[in-house]
């Protein structure tokens, strides 16, 4: 019988890992808990979300320990997909503000 030899990562990484979502976690209620409001509201929880959601799929998805190839393959399409989102709403914008001027009662 063949013993097939896997890679194993020390327990002690993802504890780490936990504890750290657990704090960024707390950090997003913190937002809430102290009522901060407008622009400051929204990109203080989108950084956390964002912190958050790397973690998870660096550590616990094991990308971290992938080739790069691999890793170009997973992100090049998501951010080229997030670039476009990200021009179809300055786009839309532009477009919504000029028919506000034209069409304006």
């Amino acid at each position: 019988m063949s013993e097939t030899a896997g890679q194993q990562h020390p327990i002690g990484i993802y504890l780490k890992i936990w504890l750290l979502l657990f704090v960024l976690s707390t950090f997003s209620y913190l937002v809430d808990f102290f009522h901060v409001q407008g622009y400051l509201r929204w990109t203080l929880i989108l950084i956390f979300m964002f912190l958050k959601a790397g973690l998870i799929v660096a550590i616990f998805m094991h990308v971290a320990w992938e080739r790069l190839a691999l890793k170009y393959v997973l992100f090049v399409p998501l951010s080229a997909i997030a670039v476009l989102i990200a021009l179809m709403a300055i786009e839309g914008d532009y477009t919504f503000f000029t028919r506000e001027i034209f069409f304006d009662p």
